[in-house]
């Protein structure tokens, strides 16, 4: 069919490109009056002079064109005019807000029964009318559901056996989750909210150190695990007398007795989840409701350098930024009990939690993966999702495999060709995976995610423009990209729909305002419409847990969130993120680095004199620029057999490979995680100095001026590797 409908790769497309064209530009009247020649002036005699067959090929031409124009697809009605997608607020010096509402004043709620998160659920459950709630799988096998019902009852259930044991129903009881995505998280945090509880979510990044530090900051006395290991590593604390307040773990997963005899050693009781709630169920309390200015979780952030920041949010935080997110979409996008997502990316973020919260408020259902992020693919094929949360490395992975099955220039060609013809209907507000294009070259893309996928957000990091407007096409459904961190719950900025242009992250949420403040030692000023982001509203947190002055350096006296990151105002009242004020970034996958703390480990191994570690958003790892220490370095390398001058020893490949081992080694030693290391290097044999303005006066890097000097370098490292 692909080669009646292309002839040959060249003239064939280029025939069905221009047809395509025509139809799609032309009005009706136009194509008519384009048949007439100019020896016809009265259209009944050039009609009477034809032959049969051509009065049958234009009256076939004549139908296929009606038809069209009558089943066209209609192209998305944005909510506002996309020219001007936010609008200055009088006397905030320069502050932006969105369009999109009803009211001058900032959103707070979408639905008047749901103000909590406990709320949130409960309204859920009533309009699913006991539908199909939290979904897992085992391997080959189909999803197997707990009812909504049944999800409440036994955190319900729980919620009592942690007041039986001693817990208390008020926001002063914090209780940590230690577990990977999987249906007893969301039981367990459900649990504390029945009873107006805190939740703390810990994960593996953080590190033991950080793990300590936030079971001790937070007084965690109670945790819940999902898997013996885990508890294992918080015994280990407890043994060395790092925790003392810990004296409860309760395990999802079966463990061994031996585990239960060690814990009442060090004097923490270790049970069951299914022991802790048929104690709740033989002790039941009625539940204990929180209020919206009540807190909700405790999300720590590693963010910058140091011990983790825990960022308090209430349950008015969290309702007022997923219903900013509603009132942007709702002229597009309804949630209904028929909705489904896939849970993968880690609850202990609120970007996650964020989108399950949409889910629940609407009486979806939520499948989680089986933790096997390779295994990805088959889940959603099992679960066939409707909404799809990514970050930018995985939206990468699928546009670099897609071309790589392209493994031909002619192929390459075909799949640009059509990828161009969806890219014309999206630029036109079009949204569909029904047309020609579909069904020809991207259904089997979309089968790939289950193919009943409508909507995809991304976040967490910018996404590359490339790719977003590939997969924009080619996945046939509304993709959105947003901007936030963890200290405006998640996101602040939300793409409009309609506005299918990338190189920025859209505008204002509605439960928000956002401007920018000067950054003078970057040359970025408010006036020209540049600054650092500063964000208001009833989604910005309430601070810091027991850290007030980091909570003074991100919240100002007029309750201004101060993000870090440098923006800039487009025509279209839309925001671009263009720099950081600190030397602190994302990769692609959403993992934060702090390079100089990566340098200051680096600079320790022998051969190396300066070092300059670099990263970009746009990617998901590092790589680095290592200058040698012309004195050591020559030494060094005659030890492990390489020998030559340190110009020569500077251009041995073999040896850039010894000293990247040495520098990875000294990472390990010192805890650094393997995203942090570098996976590149280049060698450069001058030193950075003030005299070529890549130093300061007092000797710091000038990183933007170490990133233009080296950016070719850069461009080749990557483009070396592969991950």
């Amino acid at each position: 069919m692909l080669a009646l409908l292309l002839g040959s790769a060249g003239s064939g497309c280029l025939l069905l490109e221009l047809t395509v064209s025509l139809v799609e530009k032309m009005q009706a009247q136009e194509i008519l009056r384009s048949l007439r020649l100019p020896e016809f002036d009265d259209l009944s005699q050039f009609f009477r002079n034809l032959p049969a067959t051509a009065l049958v090929g234009i009256g076939a031409f004549a139908a296929v064109v009606a038809y069209w124009f009558a089943s066209r697809p209609k192209a998305v009605k944005p909510p506002c005019d996309l020219r001007m997608q936010s609008e200055e607020v009088e006397g905030l010096d320069g502050a932006r807000r969105s369009v999109i509402g009803d009211s001058p004043q900032l959103l707070t709620h979408y639905y008047d029964d749901a103000r909590t998160m406990y709320e949130v659920f409960r309204r859920g459950f009533s309009i699913s009318e006991n539908g199909p709630c939290l979904g897992f799988r085992k391997p080959k096998q189909p999803y197997q559901w707990l009812s909504y019902k049944e999800v409440a009852e036994r955190a319900e259930a729980l919620g009592s056996g942690l007041l039986q044991q001693g817990c208390k129903p008020c926001t002063e009881q914090f209780i940590g989750v230690f577990a990977q995505n999987r249906p007893e998280w969301i039981i367990s945090e459900l649990a504390c909210y029945t009873y107006s509880m805190v939740v703390v979510p810990l994960y593996d990044t953080l590190g033991p150190g950080a793990i300590r530090y936030i079971v001790n900051t937070a007084d965690i006395s109670t945790v819940i695990c999902d898997k013996p290991d885990k508890a294992r590593t918080l015994l280990d604390h407890v043994e060395r007398r790092e925790t003392p307040g810990l004296s409860s773990i309760i395990l999802m997963d079966p463990f061994e007795k031996e585990l239960t005899e060690r814990g009442r050693r060090c004097g923490v009781r270790i049970q069951s989840m299914q022991e802790v709630e048929d104690c709740g169920r033989e002790n039941r309390r009625a539940p204990v409701p929180p209020r919206p200015e009540d807190l909700s979780i405790v999300c720590f952030t590693s963010g910058t350098t140091g011990n983790p920041k825990g960022a308090m949010l209430t349950h008015g935080n969290v309702v007022a930024d997923f219903s900013g997110f509603l009132k942007v979409t709702e002229s597009q996008w309804s949630p209904t009990c028929e909705d489904v997502h896939i849970s993968y990316l880690p609850l202990a973020h609120m970007f996650e939690r964020m989108v399950q919260s949409v889910v629940y408020c609407h009486g979806g259902r939520i499948g989680f993966f089986q933790g096997d992020i390779r295994l990805l693919s088959d889940d959603m094929k099992a679960l066939r999702p409707t909404i799809f949360p990514v970050v930018p490395r995985l939206l990468n992975r699928m546009y670099d495999k897609i071309f790589s099955q392209a493994d031909t220039s002619l192929k390459r060609w075909v799949l640009e060709f059509a990828a161009r013809r969806k890219k014309a209907e999206v630029r036109n507000g079009i949204i569909r995976n029904d047309s020609l294009w579909d069904k020809l070259f991207f259904n089997k893309i979309q089968a790939s995610l289950g193919g009943c996928v409508r909507m995809i957000v991304t976040g967490a990091a910018p996404a590359s423009p490339t790719v977003l407007g590939f997969l924009r096409a080619a996945l046939g459904c509304q993709v959105y990209e947003g901007y936030g961190q963890t200290e405006c719950t998640a996101g602040c900025t939300f793409t409009t729909p309609g506005d299918w242009t990338s190189g920025h992250v859209g505008a204002p949420l509605p439960c928000n305002l956002i401007k920018l403040k000067d950054a003078e030692e970057l040359n970025y000023f408010a006036s020209k419409g540049e600054g650092e982001i500063c964000v208001k509203g009833p989604n910005v947190f309430k601070g810091y847990l027991k850290d007030e002055e980091r909570t003074s350096e991100a919240l100002d006296q007029e309750g201004w969130l101060h993000t870090g990151d440098i923006g800039k105002w487009l025509p279209n009242g839309t925001l671009k993120i263009i720099d950081r004020k600190k030397h602190i970034f994302k990769l692609a996958q959403g993992e934060y680095i702090a390079p100089e703390k990566i340098e200051n480990i680096y600079i320790r191994s022998d051969p190396v004199a300066q070092v300059y570690v670099h990263g970009d958003s746009l990617q998901a790892f590092l790589v680095g620029i290592v200058v040698p220490d012309a004195e050591a370095m020559p030494g060094w390398a005659k030890k492990r057999g390489f020998d030559g001058t340190y110009e020569e020893l500077c251009r041995n490949k073999e040896l850039q490979k010894a000293i990247m081992e040495d520098m990875v080694r000294l990472g390990k030693e010192s805890g650094l995680h393997s995203f942090e290391q570098v996976k590149a290097i280049h060698i450069h044999s001058d030193m950075f100095s003030v005299q070529n303005g890549l130093l300061t006066p007092t000797l710091k890097a000038k990183r933007p001026e170490l990133r233009d000097y080296f950016k070719k370098q850069i461009e080749e490292l990557y483009s070396s590797i592969s991950i």
